[in-house]
């Protein structure tokens, strides 16, 4: 089955949340827990985007975020970034590195899905 959502994403909590409102929102998921496995996960799975924690283990998101843009195949891929909150260096650096959206935490369920849909080109009520 394809994948809709891949989440790149540490914090068991987060991770679990996320998997359940975008489940309940209809798209299938994948997930990864550091930032070394993302890039591998995106040519496997081929998810449709891809939802991107700033910060990871092993390897940040932007860091994934750059060698995703540099990669033909992948520089395409709709990627929103998470990060905490009031970071706005995190924003500046989200925005030259191409990432679609910015999702800041806390972030409401309805923002997450609201700006899913948008990345995967849905109108609202499609799901």
């Amino acid at each position: 089955m394809a994948i809709d959502v891949l989440i790149a994403e540490d914090e068991p909590s987060i991770l679990e949340a996320l998997d359940f409102i975008l489940r309940r929102a209809g798209w299938t998921i994948g997930s990864v827990t550091d930032g070394e496995a993302v890039v591998e996960a995106v040519r496997r799975l081929q998810p449709r985007m891809l939802l991107l924690d700033v910060m990871l283990p092993k390897r940040s998101g932007f860091e994934v975020l750059k060698q995703i843009r540099m990669s033909e195949g992948l520089k395409d891929l709709p990627v929103l970034v998470l990060t905490a909150k009031g970071q706005a260096q995190d924003r500046r650096i989200a925005d030259e590195l191409k990432a679609d959206a910015f999702v800041t935490k806390p972030y409401a369920n309805a923002e997450v899905i609201s700006a899913v849909r948008q990345l995967l080109g849905e109108q609202v009520g499609e799901r």
